[in-house]
């Protein structure tokens, strides 16, 4: 919403807005893919993003995008209202910059998350799905159950029920335990 009032405040043509879900390190995004192919069509003049690092978190891919963009006539505008043209010196330095600095955080982001990793293991703390813990094959085992008692085979089951073979053979091991 922030992003489509600053289009509208700059007097910008919004032909679409892009939501993206991949992560910000991977550089195949569904939706960015969709920008690029607008911008390598001509159908675009700018991108807006609410922040460089959302457009790419590696400086590497994020100069590589930009100078795509560039190459087609396309500028990209950070809601801060910085421009980035790759076209003139200060552009490439600011662009640099700051994505130095996102990469920067990204990798503090990163370290961050594995020191509490490390220091909840140190506490003896399990991490990852604990011992017991079945949540889609618990509640798949009723119709498992009745498949097998039907007489289909667990090939069919495993397919028909989006599960593996080995995870019907282990519904059926503890069915019979318990019984």
């Amino acid at each position: 919403m922030e992003l489509t009032a600053f289009a509208e405040r700059g007097g910008y043509q919004v032909i679409g807005v892009f939501k993206e879900t991949a992560s910000g390190a991977s550089a195949n995004r569904v939706a960015r893919n969709r920008i690029l192919d607008l911008a390598q069509a001509r159908q675009i003049d700018a991108v807006l993003v609410s922040e460089l690092s959302r457009w790419g978190r590696s400086t590497q891919d994020l100069l590589d995008t930009l100078n795509k963009l560039a190459g087609w006539k396309v500028s990209v505008v950070a809601m801060s209202g910085m421009t980035f043209e790759l076209d003139t010196p200060h552009g490439r330095m600011m662009a640099t910059m700051l994505a130095g600095i996102a990469q920067f955080e990204r990798d503090l982001l990163s370290e961050r998350v594995k020191s509490g990793l490390a220091a909840a293991r140190a506490r003896g703390k399990k991490l990852g799905r604990q011992p017991g813990q079945r949540p889609k094959s618990d509640k798949l085992a009723p119709k498992v159950v009745q498949a097998v008692e039907e007489g289909r085979s667990y090939r069919w089951i495993a397919r028909d029920l989006g599960i593996s073979k080995n995870t019907v053979l282990e519904i059926m091991k503890r069915h019979r335990e318990n019984s």
